[in-house]
């Protein structure tokens, strides 16, 4: 039998529970700023999606937000600060695809489990690579004369990435083996260092973010043979994709989401949520996205949650097919 006593401690260790519950969605965010980790260089696609954002969503949410970058190890550097971040609200991970697909199986031994060990909260926007070329070092002007130029002299032309077992390192793998060729993969510390290893014709050509390129595609300094996507970019409409222009089939594109640690209240993932779509819901925001090659993606925590899942999944193969490993 329960006695009068004890009966009376359960019952405020309850209602403390129930008080103290809604108290840490309430006093969020106001205590601090919010610090978003992001696992690429400043300057990089990430970045420009970032900083594009910061403003809105400060506003959204009555916050002050702060961009931290922890480049390194194709974006895991981040991820696993922020897998052992407090669940609090304040530490947000900047995630990609690539953090959250590619790496879960590219990586033999990864400290987190990309699932597990995240809250999703809110995808931002959906980019396409654009095959970039440098027309001093190969002077080609489609998808179909770079194959065959390549093919006609084997070994003689590199290209660069964004680093070992980032999306466009897989991106570029995917299109040599449904090409049939064999250029050599030399991987680059960001996109900025990718672009400008083209430039400098270090290499011929590199799958870069279509934001990453635009600037030196209109200054004329390269030319753009393709994007990734399934459909035409906004940005680029007389640039036909790398499908219609000659590897039947091929499709890559990047997410970029907010994702924070596993155990966050869910009452903080969904006000984060809805202040996310109300930032890129905004005309001016949605322009400028749309000028630089990315298309806003709005969708609620678990249907983020389920792009995650599907994109672990859908990565897996393309790593498996290429056989692309890092220890």
């Amino acid at each position: 039998m329960v006695s009068t006593l004890t009966r009376a401690l359960l019952c405020a260790a309850v209602a403390t529970a129930a008080l103290a519950a809604p108290a840490i969605a309430q006093d969020w965010p106001t205590a601090r700023p919010i610090t978003i980790l992001m696992g690429f260089p400043a300057g990089s696609a990430v970045d420009v999606v970032a900083r594009t954002l910061q403003e809105p969503l400060e506003k959204a949410l009555g916050a002050k937000i702060v961009i931290d970058y922890k480049s390194g190890a194709g974006g895991n550097v981040a991820s696993e600060a922020v897998a052992r971040a407090k669940p609090d609200g304040y530490t947000i991970l900047l995630g990609t695809s690539a953090t959250h697909g590619v790496n879960a199986a590219l990586y033999k031994r990864l400290p987190f489990d990309v699932e597990a060990d995240f809250t999703p909260i809110a995808p931002l926007v959906d980019t396409s690579n654009a095959l970039t070329v440098n027309p001093a070092v190969i002077d080609v002007s489609s998808v179909k004369d770079l194959i065959a130029k390549v093919k006609a002299a084997p070994g003689t032309f590199n290209y660069a990435s964004t680093g070992n077992g980032t999306g466009t390192h897989l991106a570029f793998a995917e299109f040599n083996a449904r090409a049939g060729l064999n250029m050599v993969h030399v991987p680059y510390k960001g996109g900025p260092d990718a672009m400008q290893a083209v430039l400098k014709g270090d290499v011929c050509c590199t799958f870069n973010q279509v934001q990453t390129v635009l600037g030196q595609w209109r200054a004329g300094k390269v030319r753009l043979l393709g994007v990734t996507t399934k459909k035409r970019v906004a940005a680029l409409p007389d640039i036909p994709t790398i499908d219609e222009a000659g590897v039947p089939g091929y499709e890559s594109y990047i997410w970029f989401g907010l994702l924070g640690p596993k155990g966050l209240d869910p009452r903080i993932a969904e006000r984060f949520n809805a202040a996310v779509k109300a930032a890129l819901e905004l005309p001016a925001v949605r322009q400028k996205f749309a000028e630089s090659g990315n298309t806003v993606r709005i969708a609620s925590v678990e249907q983020f949650r389920a792009t995650v899942k599907a994109d672990r999944a859908r990565w897996a193969e393309v790593v498996k097919s290429v056989g692309a490993v890092i220890e």
